[in-house]
C-alpha cells in the first residue's frame, strides 16, 4: 500500500480526509502545503521556526519520537499540547493511515 489516510481537523473542527503516497519520502508539511493548507514552513523544514506545528488528534502513539531540536522548538510556543508535533519532522509512512491533526502554526488553531 503507497497511500494512507490523513484526516486534517480544520479550525471550525469539521475533518478533510486526504491521501497521502508514502513512496515519495514526503513529510507531513510538504504534504499539506502540496495540498494548499496555509504552512508558512519558514526554514524549509530543518525543525528551525515551529511555523508548521500540528497537534496529533489521533495517532500520536504511532509517531517517531521526537529529537532534541524538534522539542527544543516545540517548547518556545505558546500554544504547545502534551500532542505536539512539527509536521517537517514527520515523514508519511504505512504506520500513520488514519492520523488526524489540527495544524496549529501560525494563529490556525
Amino acid at each position: 500500500m503507497s497511500d494512507i489516510k490523513i484526516n486534517i481537523q480544520n479550525p471550525n473542527g469539521t475533518v478533510k480526509t486526504l491521501l497521502g503516497p508514502t513512496d515519495m519520502g514526503l513529510s507531513l508539511m510538504e504534504f499539506l502545503k502540496a495540498n494548499e493548507y496555509d504552512i508558512l514552513a519558514t526554514c524549509g523544514g530543518m525543525a528551525l521556526c515551529a511555523t508548521c506545528h500540528v497537534e496529533v488528534i489521533s495517532g500520536f502513539d504511532v509517531l517517531g519520537d521526537i529529537c532534541t531540536e524538534e522539542y527544543a522548538m516545540l517548547d518556545t510556543l505558546p500554544n504547545i499540547t502534551d500532542k505536539s508535533r512539527l509536521s517537517c519532522q514527520l515523514r508519511l509512512t504505512p504506520n500513520m493511515d488514519g492520523i488526524t491533526v489540527k495544524i496549529m502554526g501560525d494563529g490556525l488553531s
